[in-house]
């Protein structure tokens, strides 16, 4: 089912608004890492093990060549939120080209 003109441009505009407070974002993937050290009597080599961490890291990609950041304990939750504001601001723009898509074939069709 077809939606409206009008109620397509009120969607877009809401997105328009979303993005525009969306707020600091990152690319990437942030991961938890757990270490095993060269110390040969460290409690990591211990049965079971205790390994060292956690670490975190984020992973991301730019201009086709990949990168890992190391990202502090106390920047974690700031991180997190960044990628997740990145997750969200692709969901909008890629529903932003869909309705706009839309959009413009139901004006083709009313002009």
């Amino acid at each position: 089912m077809s939606r409206s003109i009008p109620s397509i441009e009120a969607r877009i505009h809401q997105i328009q608004h979303e993005l525009a407070s969306l707020g600091d974002f990152r690319v990437g993937t942030l991961s938890q890492q757990f270490n095993v050290c060269g110390k040969p009597h460290c409690k990591c080599k211990a049965d079971p093990p205790e390994r060292h961490g956690p670490y975190y890291r984020l992973s991301f990609t730019r201009k086709g060549k990949g990168h890992t950041r190391s990202v502090r304990i106390a920047d974690v939750e700031t991180v997190k939120q960044q990628v997740n504001n990145y997750t969200r601001f692709k969901d909008l723009v890629q529903e932003w080209v869909d309705l706009a898509s839309e959009l413009s074939n139901l004006r083709l069709k009313h002009d």
